[in-house]
């Protein structure tokens, strides 16, 4: 059992969710992008790897052959309730499907803590089990995360330059490690259209 350490900030953010995410919708701010078609990256997404927030290397060689949800996420958003979502997500599609947060400060200084504060601020208040990588910059400017970069420039992963327009943006790379969908920030990782992208 996890302790809850919300701030009242997050609290009320928390307990507004619900109606952010509807007005969201009525707005049609649920923006949502795919392929059509099979379109072959220039650049392999297994050549990429990643710093996780313990410090250890992961290589994307080793996601071949399972779907991969990439989120930019931060703890004092709107959006930070999706944390749970997120984890209920990767808990059904644990066989097939990998979670991965990029925590940023990028959106209104949303993320200030260290990625030490950040594990322990999810795993405590969402149970989240999924993998964090190192806080970094996700939107194009100097020292965008390398993974960022082929998610957001064509050049790289064959057709999308959509770089996120606020936390939890969601990009989805098939088990061939092609780019295959982008979901904007008010869409849930369990709205019906990102489940049935993955179930494909």
């Amino acid at each position: 059992m996890f302790k809850n350490t919300l701030t009242l900030r997050q609290r009320i953010l928390k307990f507004i969710y619900p109606l952010f995410v509807l007005y969201k919708k009525i707005r049609r701010e649920n923006t949502k992008l795919e392929t059509k078609g099979t379109i072959i990256p220039p650049i392999s997404f297994y050549g990429l790897s990643v710093i996780l927030n313990d410090g250890s290397l992961f290589s994307f060689e080793n996601l071949r052959g399972r779907k991969i949800l990439i989120v930019n996420t931060a703890s004092n958003c709107g959006y930070t309730n999706q944390y749970e979502d997120l984890q209920e997500l990767y808990d059904m599609q644990k066989e097939k499907l990998l979670v991965l947060a990029f925590p940023s400060n990028d959106f209104k200084e949303q993320e200030n803590g260290t990625d030490k504060e950040i594990a322990q601020f999810c795993q405590r208040n969402f149970g989240v089990s999924f993998p964090f990588v190192k806080k970094s910059v996700v939107i194009k400017r100097p020292g965008q995360n390398k993974v960022f970069q082929w998610l957001t420039h064509k050049e790289h992963n064959g057709w999308n330059e959509q770089q996120p327009n606020w936390n939890f943006s969601k990009y989805l790379v098939n088990e061939k490690g092609f780019l295959t969908h982008y979901f904007g920030p008010a869409m849930s990782p369990l709205d019906p259209e990102v489940i049935t992208a993955i179930d494909r």
